[in-house]
């Protein structure tokens, strides 16, 4: 994606989480790239730190309304977090990833599958029952080895770190 769509869609998100705690912001929104539907994250930090993640895995909706849904959901509804307050907004920096679609990743075993992810280009879905998790590409950069990347999964998931079983499922996708 164009660093230019990166900015319009940077400031669609600021914008919606100020107008969501009273402000009256605006960003524009004529581009016709936005009404196509897309799935988008929105990541909030402040100082380096998470400060908030949510995001739509499927195109289900106009990316423009995917990433304010998603903007408002990372400020406000993040359970990790506080809901962000307006004198936090200022200093909080905010990324919008956009994905391409879901591909389902064909494995033997664990093995098979770690061998065939590819650090810094992919975002990973691990499913396994009622678990599930993702990571999006950017985790390569706190965790740069498949093996540790796959348990870390594991673990958001809610599952032992050396947990495999026949079941487990993987996606792939990576940012546009």
């Amino acid at each position: 994606m164009l660093d230019e769509h990166h900015a319009i869609l940077q400031a669609i998100a600021r914008s919606a989480i100020e107008n969501a705690l009273g402000g009256s912001a605006s960003a524009d929104e004529s581009a016709a790239w936005l009404t196509v539907p897309g799935a988008s994250f929105v990541t909030l930090s402040q100082n380096g730190k998470l400060r908030g993640c949510v995001g739509t895995l499927e195109a289900c909706r106009a990316l423009v309304a995917d990433v304010k849904h998603n903007a408002c959901g990372a400020a406000f509804h993040d359970p990790r977090f506080s809901p962000l307050a307006l004198p936090e907004l200022a200093g909080t920096d905010l990324h919008v990833s956009v994905l391409s679609p879901l591909t389902p990743v064909q494995f033997t075993d664990e093995a098979d599958a770690l061998a065939q992810l590819r650090p810094g280009v992919d975002g990973l879905v691990l499913e396994y029952g009622h678990h599930r998790a993702t990571f999006l590409p950017q985790v390569w950069a706190q965790l740069p080895e498949p093996r540790a990347f796959l348990a870390q999964l594991k673990h958001k998931a809610g599952l032992p770190t050396d947990f495999w079983a026949e079941g487990v499922r993987l996606k792939r996708y990576e940012n546009l």
